[in-house]
């Protein structure tokens, strides 16, 4: 018994042990029943990882390697190293490359890597030591360094080194055993930091997809990075407070500051203020540049306002901001001081070519007089630097500051800015909008949306989907309006899929009075009734909404903001229409996308977005940025303009004669800085035969083309949407940013119902205004604005409902 529970264990000797075998191996031995193989199946050993060979750390002095840092981030990569930056590349260098970091050519490969991975990541000019991106990416380099060295295997993908698309042509590289395949040599530059943005493969174009909607992206105002210009580095710096709407007073003079030096640098640029460097030996003769008359022999000189003291009855040029003074009177200020400005001798600069309101920054030619030789302005003279000085400048002459063309801005050489990159100056370094630099991703979008769009080519009008429908000022509370907009919608409908625009911009008002603010436009439940018949509208075209975008912007009357302002200027920029009224319109577009699923199967992504206003849409990253921009702006610039002395009665019959002779003038003169107009806007304005109603109508058009050129010019040489005092436009102080058209947009929607319609281009930027979409005038007439992303124009259309 207790043998049985308790088994004894036997002793084997030795003699009789069972042999272990050579290779132990689980497979059975060869047999006709298993059929296994006769000779054993050899597994592969891994391979013992090589030991790491070690470097013997140094102390590596940063004056050292300043030369070759200076000729590979400066000369080379066009970057500045601060200390801070140099020693922590110094420290990093003389940790991992050691005493071979000269002779072996290692700093240099770490150096020019740590280059590329600041550019990639939309670092700016100035290198950083001290910032989280730089020491990020010394980190991602350390765990790639291998013996001083770079290794091409590694994983750089955190900084944009190794695209996705290369890590996994790396993975199904290896074969089946697991063993990586030899790294080819277009993988090795890559992984070493050609970044994909400058490299592309022709295959990979051809893989991307034709629709253009996938690279439109809708930019809020409020999503804008928050950017300040620096004056003394010459470069931008990303503002890292959290902005807020009740912010320190100090952010109002901020405001007006960054306006100034943004300006004054670029005019700095302009060849009229650069003094030449070559002497010229002939005679002076009058030679225009950009918007101004400028000699040969002269250049225009800046002068400080604090610099007037002393200087009585000399001639200057000042750039200053026109402001009111506490006294009543018109007074012209700079960062160093105000003084008291007389235009009664002043004449403007072109003639009758732009407005000139308060709260804009201009250009006066005149004479200073100092106050014991000119009536005082009332405020006791004795203001000294920083404040008002004493007596008054003489204008002769007021102009705007001359605009300066979007590629010159970024940097971006060859006709139309559709060249490779320059080596000169520009910001193309900055991020303005969140989506990449210019020369960070600028070269590939351009190639990018030269294979999705084609060559631009003003004569080609082969098909393809590369339209933007632009209606303004839609009145849903109008029954005509929303005849109209059937209309517009049933034009595009009725067309083939791929001649359907790629995005439809909605631009308000929506309700032709202040919502919840006691007009004629109800409440609130109005309001969403009125939005729930928008969307029965749309929904009968249900192809439409399957392949395009909607962009709706608000306008004036559009709540929230109509609530507290009851009709009047809202605060600027101001947030899209709430979600409360606008659920219905996105229901229809997620049944006509379902509908399509359930029918073909295939998936379609027609959206809409409500977006603030001004907002911005960027097609194909920085290739094209379109500004929106809803605003009562001619209105109020009549208002608050400046009023000039009108010449004698014989220059004015002579300037008469000039314009009489048609709009050739502006190309013979330049007088309006290469401004261009879209031929479709003549052909919009007149349409009866008759003799006498056909000039009446050619000179309405006229009068309505240079309302419309002295409209652009105002509102582009000034760089800003709302170029107005806070007590007659309100602006955020700290959104401000959402308001520059610096650098200047591809092209501007500036949507104003009491302006009349135009496309017009002015320093390669196309501006345009669609006015209300039921035409005034013209009984039964819908209105709207097509603009072509491959030629980047604009045209005006027209259809009877």
């Amino acid at each position: 018994m207790n043998n049985h529970l308790n088994p004894v264990t036997t002793q084997v000797a030795p003699l009789f042990q069972t042999a272990t075998p050579a290779h132990a191996n689980i497979i059975p031995s060869s047999s006709p029943a298993f059929s296994t193989p006769i000779h054993p199946i050899r597994l592969l050993k891994h391979a013992v990882p090589q030991r790491k060979p070690t470097i013997l750390p140094v102390l590596l002095p940063a004056v050292t390697l300043r030369p070759l840092a200076f000729r590979v981030f400066t000369k080379k990569h066009n970057l500045t190293l601060n200390s801070a930056s140099l020693q922590v590349l110094a420290n990093f260098i003389g940790k991992h490359c050691g005493s071979g970091w000269r002779e072996e050519g290692l700093a240099e490969n770490v150096l020019e890597e740590a280059a590329k991975s600041w550019k990639r990541n939309n670092g700016g000019l100035i290198v950083d030591g001290d910032s989280k991106e730089f020491k990020d990416i010394l980190q991602n380099l350390e765990g790639c360094m291998n013996g001083g060295r770079i290794q091409t295997h590694r994983d750089l993908s955190r900084h944009g080194s190794l695209s996705n698309q290369e890590i996994s042509t790396n993975k199904a590289s290896k074969d089946n055993n697991g063993r990586p395949s030899l790294v080819g040599r277009e993988d090795s530059q890559t992984s070493l930091g050609m970044s994909g943005l400058d490299v592309e493969d022709e295959k990979e174009q051809d893989f991307q997809a034709q629709d253009p909607r996938q690279y439109l992206k809708v930019v809020g105002a409020f999503e804008q990075p928050r950017l300040k210009y620096d004056a003394h580095r010459k470069h931008f710096e990303k503002l890292t407070s959290a902005p807020s709407l009740f912010p320190n007073p100090a952010h109002k003079t901020q405001l007006f500051r960054n306006r100034y030096n943004l300006i004054h640098q670029r005019l700095l640029r302009n060849e009229s203020f650069q003094t030449p460097t070559i002497a010229v030996s002939r005679a002076p003769s009058l030679q225009r540049s950009s918007s101004m008359i400028a000699t040969a022999q002269q250049a225009y000189k800046l002068t400080p306002i604090a610099n007037l003291l002393g200087r009585s009855g000399s001639g200057h040029v000042l750039l200053g901001l026109l402001t009111i003074a506490p006294t009543g009177t018109l007074a012209i200020s700079d960062l160093t001081g105000s003084i008291a400005l007389d235009i009664q001798h002043a004449r403007p600069i072109p003639e009758d070519g732009a407005w000139f309101t308060p709260g804009m920054i201009v250009i006066v030619d005149g004479i200073y007089e100092e106050e014991g030789s000119a009536a005082s302005s009332g405020l006791g003279g004795g203001g000294g630097i920083g404040g008002t000085i004493g007596g008054k400048f003489i204008g002769l002459s007021v102009g705007g500051p001359p605009c300066e063309r979007r590629e010159v801005t970024l940097g971006v050489g060859g006709a139309n800015g559709e060249g490779e990159l320059s080596a000169g100056g520009g910001f193309g370094w900055v991020d303005f909008l969140g989506i990449g630099s210019e020369k960070a991703a600028g070269s590939r979008m351009r190639k990018l949306e030269k294979t999705v769009l084609g060559r631009r080519d003003p004569q080609d009008d082969a098909p393809g989907r590369n339209k933007i429908a632009i209606v303004g000022e839609i009145n849903l509370d109008s029954p005509q309006v929303i005849e109209a907009l059937k209309k517009v919608l049933a034009v595009y409908a009725a067309e083939l899929e791929e001649h359907i625009p790629i995005t439809f911009i909605l631009v308000g008002n929506f309700v032709q009075y202040a919502v919840v603010a006691g007009g004629g436009s109800g409440g609130s439940i109005e309001y969403k009734e009125y939005f729930n018949s928008l969307a029965s509208v749309i929904s009968e075209y249900p192809i439409i909404l399957q392949a395009s975008t909607f962009v709706f912007v608000p306008g004036d009357n559009d709540p929230w903001a109509s609530a507290f302002s009851a009709g009047a200027a809202t605060v600027l920029p101001r947030n899209g229409i709430p979600d409360l009224f606008t659920s219905r319109v996105k229901r229809a577009f997620s049944t006509a996308n379902a509908e399509v699923e359930r029918s073909s199967g295939s998936k379609t992504d027609g959206e809409a977005i409500w977006t603030s206003n001004p907002t911005r849409l960027t097609l194909f990253g920085s290739a094209q940025e379109i500004v929106v921009f809803r605003d009562d702006i001619s209105g109020r610039l009549r208002r608050s303009a400046l009023t000039f002395q009108r010449p004698d009665v014989k220059i004015s019959e002579d300037s008469s004669n000039r314009l009489s002779e048609g709009e050739n003038i502006n190309r013979n003169a330049g007088a309006d800085d290469h401004m261009e107009l879209d031929p479709a806007l003549e052909d919009a304005e007149s349409h009866v035969p008759a003799p006498k109603i056909a000039q009446t109508n050619n000179l309405a058009a006229q009068n309505d083309l240079q309302a419309a050129r002295k409209l652009v010019k105002t509102i582009l040489d000034q760089g800003d949407l709302s170029p107005f005092p806070l007590t007659t436009r309100p602006v955020f102080w700290d959104h401000a940013d959402a308001l520059r058209l610096y650098p200047l947009p591809t092209a501007l929607v500036l949507v104003d119902p009491e302006a009349p319609p135009f496309a017009v281009t002015y320093e390669g930027c196309h501006v345009m205004n669609p006015g209300r979409i039921v035409a005034e005038g013209r009984k039964g007439v819908a209105r709207w604005v097509e603009y072509d992303a491959r030629t980047r124009r604009g045209k005006i259309r027209d259809a009877k409902y």
